[in-house]
């Protein structure tokens, strides 16, 4: 857990006093593994750790190869070793690289028809008076614009290589079903938007465009750990999610199982963001 979550307990401590909390696991049952991702060759932005490492093992697992992508080099190729696929390096900030990744990642692959934008940060200001210029253009350059310009390469790429089908998947978060004066959830009400508006816009390319939605995940950014407690009085069934169910629903819809679905995000949230009147 970082600093910033301690410091944010702790103030809610002294202002609530001491409360009784429950300790939540998880009983998460998978799909068995069916080869329902061959033939699927996957790129993953941000995929060294939490969401975007599950990802990555269960594509593989269901028969996909994989490169994950991101800043870090050396936990890529720790990472890479641990699954067995390719990496490279990506700073998804600096669009001008993509060209250069698109070309390195099709000579790794051999081709390539499915773009995960999953790279993405959220600095927790608290409020808008907090927010300061260089923390709001981080976090819309890494959350949207890097995701945005890298689907376009991805879309052009896909034309001239003249594929035969076609994937991108967002990962947004429920953050994106409310209203919001921060960057983080600003970028993903806009990523939401942009799953609707490409997925219009491409379909006829036979290109797929699709988001998942997860609510707090077990992560280094959100401070839980998938063998603590995972207690969340906030959520519908009071507790944290695991990047392994996230995982799930993004290897379905990758697969041809949900080729009739495009411009569609799923709330990996259990309900919370449903607009219930009774609330």
């Amino acid at each position: 857990m970082n600093l910033l979550t301690y410091f944010k307990r702790l103030v809610l401590y002294i202002k609530n006093g001491p409360t009784i909390t429950k300790h939540i696991t998880a009983k998460i049952h998978y799909i068995s593994a069916a080869d329902k991702l061959k033939g699927k060759k996957i790129i993953i932005t941000g995929g060294g750790r939490g969401i975007g490492y599950a990802m990555a093992k269960k594509f593989m697992a269901e028969g996909a190869e994989v490169l994950i992508a991101g800043r870090n080099k050396e936990m890529l190729a720790e990472k890479a070793s641990e699954l067995n696929c390719k990496y490279l390096k990506l700073d998804v900030r600096n669009c001008e690289e993509f060209d250069n990744f698109i070309k390195q990642a099709h000579e790794m692959l051999g081709s390539i028809n499915c773009l995960v934008n999953n790279a993405g940060i959220s600095l927790h200001e608290g409020e808008i008076s907090n927010v300061t210029e260089e923390q709001f253009d981080s976090q819309i350059s890494t959350n949207l614009k890097g995701g945005y310009f890298l689907s376009q390469k991805f879309i052009k790429y896909f034309e001239e290589s003249k594929q035969e089908f076609g994937n991108i998947l967002f990962v947004s978060s429920e953050r994106g079903f409310f209203t919001d004066d921060l960057p983080y959830g600003l970028t993903k009400v806009a990523i939401n938007s942009l799953v609707k508006g490409l997925a219009y816009r491409v379909a006829k390319k036979n290109i797929r465009v699709n988001g998942i939605a997860p609510g707090v995940t077990t992560s280094d950014m959100t401070g839980f750990n998938a063998n603590g407690n995972l207690h969340a009085p906030w959520n519908t069934n009071e507790r944290v999610y695991l990047p392994e169910e996230v995982a799930e629903v993004a290897s379905f819809l990758l697969s041809d199982a949900a080729n009739c679905l495009s411009g569609q995000i799923l709330e990996c949230n259990n309900g919370k963001t449903a607009n219930a009147h009774w609330r």
